[in-house]
């Protein structure tokens, strides 16, 4: 069966990048990212969840963090100079990002927001998110993608 490709992997094929597409099985149910990193044998520090978050000023975040983790809304607000954040509702997903619940990617939203991972990304040779379709996950080189989306490094978990 052929790949279907999704705008992040456009996105990635027109900047020249090497990443590979994991599939797992969803029926069409999104599922958490310690399944998901379980059904595709991987190290769940290495899997990474994209959190769309929204500021007391109505202006929009993206997060990632991995997926046996949780964002710290007061670091997350601190680091983006908001007096608070709150993750966006479920319901906004589409709206706001132009992806569904569980296959949020940090690439190809409707419109590009400032996006922060969580440090422990550079650690690792290759980390894997949402391929912007339910049961597609990227595995990908983390300083690739931070180059290609300026996305910045922080202590952004709960510790």
């Amino acid at each position: 069966m052929k790949l279907e490709k999704t705008n992040a992997m456009r996105l990635l094929d027109a900047a020249h990048l090497q990443y590979e597409v994991k599939e797992y099985p969803h029926n069409n149910e999104a599922l958490d990212g310690v399944s998901v990193a379980r059904l595709l044998e991987q190290d769940p520090e290495q899997v990474f969840k994209t959190l769309v978050t929204v500021s007391n000023k109505k202006e929009y975040f993206v997060f990632m963090v991995p997926v046996k983790e949780e964002l710290d809304l007061k670091k997350a607000a601190k680091l983006v100079h908001a007096k608070s954040i709150d993750m966006i509702p479920v319901k906004e997903i589409p709206k706001v990002t132009g992806y569904i619940r569980g296959s949020t990617c940090p690439l190809a939203m409707k419109k590009k927001y400032p996006t922060f991972i969580h440090e422990t990304a550079i650690l690792y040779d290759t980390i894997m998110f949402s391929g912007g379709k339910l049961g597609y996950q990227i595995l990908m080189n983390p300083e690739e993608l931070m180059n290609l989306e300026q996305i910045e490094a922080y202590d952004i978990i709960k510790s």
